[in-house]
């Protein structure tokens, strides 16, 4: 016998963050296998947009506001997806933009907002979704992180400390949900094309960007694209029940290097000598 019941070709998922960038593209290809998809986010606007567009492909989907910032307002998506939808199979922790700062010199009140985004509003999906997946023995909860969680990265302000509290809380909730069915799993952005931080004025990205490259983070200039991440979030929780993807890291590949031409004959010649 399985050692597991095999999960449901249909499961619905949930996106947090799918207005836009990797939540945006997870929605789209969890909606492209067939399953049906939430997508909240406090742009609304954009979620409705998107939803229309994978419905018009034959596609499920119901958009729904959500502010993760907002335990109430996560109650309430949850509570409208599932009513829409179903019971949550699959849950992608993905709310949340950048804000760039030296830390001492980040007003306290803008540090606090990025760590309740990132950190405090994935711990509200989780007190919202985790005991329905408990309770049905089945369940995938995958969160967006960052590179900069295990390798900060100067004038992130909050954004390196609060992904690096959210790794902290992903490997709590593996022990913890161990033998439960539940698969808590993180997919580790490297470098990304989103529209997170793109507000930012060249004044701020200027010296940030030679922080990093005096550190040694600007190995090269090609970047991932958000269907790259949400290729990460289709892999993890496509994994068959048995086995468990705790960490999918993608980083880009870097730019091809020439071809070194062959040498010709005089080169040969200088080189046997």
């Amino acid at each position: 016998m399985p050692r597991f019941e095999p999960h449901p070709e249909r499961r619905t998922a949930v996106v947090a963050g799918a207005s836009s960038g990797i939540g945006a593209a997870t929605a789209v290809a969890l909606a492209e296998l067939g399953h049906p998809v939430a997508l909240g986010a406090r742009r609304i606007d954009r979620c409705e947009e998107l939803a229309a567009e994978i419905r018009a492909d034959g596609g499920t989907a119901f958009a729904y506001p959500l502010d993760v910032t907002e335990t109430a307002a996560v109650d309430d998506f949850v509570t409208a997806a599932e009513k829409e939808l179903g019971p949550v199979e699959i849950l992608v922790s993905g709310a949340g933009d950048i804000e760039f700062g030296l830390v001492h010199e980040m007003d306290p009140a803008r540090f606090l907002d990025q760590i309740g985004v990132h950190l405090a509003g994935a711990h509200r999906l989780a007190h919202r979704v985790l005991p329905g997946m408990i309770d049905r023995q089945r369940g995938d909860f995958v969160l967006i992180s960052s590179d900069c969680a295990p390798e900060p990265r100067p004038r992130t302000g909050a954004y390196s400390a609060a992904k690096a509290g959210l790794e902290a809380m992903a490997q709590q909730l593996r022990m913890e949900l161990e033998g439960t069915g539940v698969r808590a799993s993180l997919v580790r952005p490297g470098p990304t094309l989103t529209g997170m931080g793109m507000n930012s004025t060249p004044e701020v990205v200027g010296p940030m960007l030679q922080d990093w490259k005096d550190w040694g983070f600007a190995r090269h200039p090609y970047m991932l694209r958000a269907t790259d991440l949400a290729a990460a979030v289709i892999a993890v929780v496509s994994a068959p029940r048995g086995a468990h993807l705790v960490l999918v890291e993608v980083q880009p590949e870097a730019p091809l290097r020439p071809k070194e031409q062959a040498p010709g004959p005089n080169q040969e010649g200088r080189n046997s000598r």
